[in-house]
């Protein structure tokens, strides 16, 4: 998987723009906590985010795309959210979820400090070819400060 990294990362991009763009066309603005917490989060730009709820999480169609997915068993485990940029996807019975969305808002936050689509990709998803989902250092602060955020 690794050899194919540098391979896949553009199509791994080009599909999540896509994706992007669309969340952003038919989604909701965040509502009032939701901003609040993105400003608390970091988001420079909370007013851009839309949420968009869906039954199941899209995943990438293209055939080799999908199987690399499966192969690091990234969105195989029916995920309830996944954030693109400034687009989120949220899984209808999770539908603002404040722990969920404010944990998706720790990678929106995320995209802007690494400078958009292609660099956040390139670096979370090597890490969850190295190091793993659950332990990528991307995926362990979004958890670390939904820790610190959603403390009530």
């Amino acid at each position: 998987m690794l050899g194919q990294f540098e391979t896949l990362l553009p199509l791994a991009a080009e599909w999540a723009a896509e994706e992007e763009a669309r969340i952003l066309r038919e989604g909701v603005p965040l509502a009032e906590q939701e901003i609040i917490d993105a400003k608390a989060i970091g988001v420079r730009e909370p007013e851009r985010v839309r949420l968009l709820q869906v039954d199941t999480i899209p995943t990438p169609r293209h055939p080799i795309l999908k199987a690399a997915t499966g192969a690091i068993r990234f969105l195989t485990s029916a995920p309830r959210g996944l954030t693109l940029g400034h687009g989120i996807f949220v899984r209808s019975d999770c539908w603002r979820d404040r722990s969920l969305v404010a944990h998706e808002l720790v990678h929106t936050a995320q995209y802007e400090r690494l400078g958009g689509i292609l660099p956040f990709l390139r670096k979370y998803l090597f890490e969850c070819v190295t190091i793993g989902y659950p332990e990528a250092p991307l995926e362990q602060e979004a958890i670390a400060v939904v820790t610190r955020i959603c403390v009530d």
